[in-house]
């Protein structure tokens, strides 16, 4: 299958694609603040930037978009019909990186949350920022948001 569009329209377009401050980040970040959470954000010193660093509870926090990360299960994780080997290429990085990041971390003794952008659906938001707030005030060491299982309806 081709393109609908030409190449200079199409990689005008994913240049604008922001990987810092996107609306779920955002939903995230306002929620832990009116609670009283105080963060840091993308610190550079930690292996993969965080999107949030919580010193006080030794805790960072991931917001993974479900198709840049391959989140699986999830129905917005596919692979695109054009270039095909590229992508293939392209998301097993993301998902080895990841994995590297979380390992690197975890020797660091860090607790580390994932949030998928599935998970901040505006539905099960609510749900979602209740859950990070109670993981953070508690002392697992890692919790992911969704868990398939939990939320096959999406």
């Amino acid at each position: 299958m081709t393109d609908r569009i030409d190449q200079a329209t199409r990689s005008r377009t994913m240049a604008a694609i922001r990987n810092r401050d996107t609306k779920p980040e955002k939903w995230v970040r306002s929620a832990l603040h009116q609670q009283g959470f105080r963060f840091r954000l993308y610190d550079k010193k930690l292996p993969g930037s965080p999107d949030l660093v919580l010193r006080k509870y030794h805790a960072v926090i991931f917001i993974n978009g479900c198709f840049w990360h391959q989140h699986e299960g999830c129905k917005t994780t596919h692979l695109p019909h054009t270039r095909r080997e590229f992508w293939e290429r392209k998301f097993a990085r993301n998902v080895a990186r990841d994995q590297k990041v979380l390992h690197q971390l975890k020797v660091q003794g860090w607790r580390v949350a994932i949030v998928w952008e599935c998970g901040l659906k505006k539905k099960i938001r609510t749900a979602t920022l209740q859950r990070l707030a109670a993981w953070l005030r508690g002392a697992s060491e890692y919790l992911e948001i969704p868990v398939y299982d939990e939320f096959s309806d999406l």
